[in-house]
């Protein structure tokens, strides 16, 4: 355990801060989150290497610079209400439950959200819910949110997930005309009907997949980022 600890420790260092990731808040979640608790054990070794890793139902976890990269785009300062949309793991659902004060995460595979719930669980992340839902409508009932992170890619912003944004609040999410390839967006909401957009970087996400995203008969099933 003091070794993963060490691994972590240089992970945020050499792969985080030495790249830009520079959000104080967002490190120090990243140095407590333990990423070995979120894979199978056979991995826990490569916990550390900056690459996504395998995980039930054929999907995968972000590596961790994806994962520090979309939550520092959302700007939190501590105690906020988040939407992530896409558990996968449940490994960035930790990280933002280390700074917000409640996040709300929504999987498309019910395996997933049920693995994820009970890592979360285990690990003490009481302020964490996590819904087995069509993600690219949000969480409804918990809206509005005062950030949104999605980690699948959709042709455009779906209007369920602006809606339940708060005004001056952030979104990020990778958005593209082909289901394979994206640009990652930073929208922030200043009225009702008032955004404006960042682009952040190019990415390649596996597409978000429901009624207001890819409908699945387009997306052949490919490991996700999560």
């Amino acid at each position: 355990m003091h070794e993963l600890a060490a691994l972590r420790a240089w992970m945020v260092r050499e792969q985080l801060a030495a790249r830009g990731i520079e959000a104080p808040l967002v490190l120090a979640a990243m140095r407590k989150v333990p990423r070995e608790a979120f894979i199978p054990a056979r991995l826990r070794a490569r916990a550390y290497e900056d690459a996504p890793l395998p995980i039930a139902a054929g999907q995968t976890i972000s590596q961790p610079y994806i994962v520090a990269l979309m939550i520092q785009a959302l700007a939190l300062r501590g105690g906020e209400s988040v939407l992530e949309i896409g558990t996968g793991s449940g490994y960035a659902a930790a990280v933002l439950a280390q700074i917000a004060g409640q996040v709300c995460t929504v999987e498309r595979i019910g395996a997933l959200a049920d693995a994820a719930a009970a890592t979360l669980a285990g690990l003490g992340y009481g302020n964490v819910q996590v819904r087995h839902a069509d993600g690219s409508q949000g969480w409804p009932g918990q809206a509005p949110y005062d950030a949104i992170i999605v980690t699948a890619g959709g042709p455009e912003i779906p209007p369920s997930l602006k809606a339940q944004l708060k005004i001056g609040g952030r979104l990020v999410m990778p958005v593209g005309a082909s289901p394979h390839a994206q640009a990652l967006i930073c929208l922030t909401r200043h009225a009702g009907d008032v955004f404006s957009r960042e682009v952040l970087a190019d990415v390649r996400f596996v597409p978000l997949i429901g009624a207001e995203a890819w409908p699945e008969a387009d997306s052949p099933p490919q490991p996700r980022r999560g």
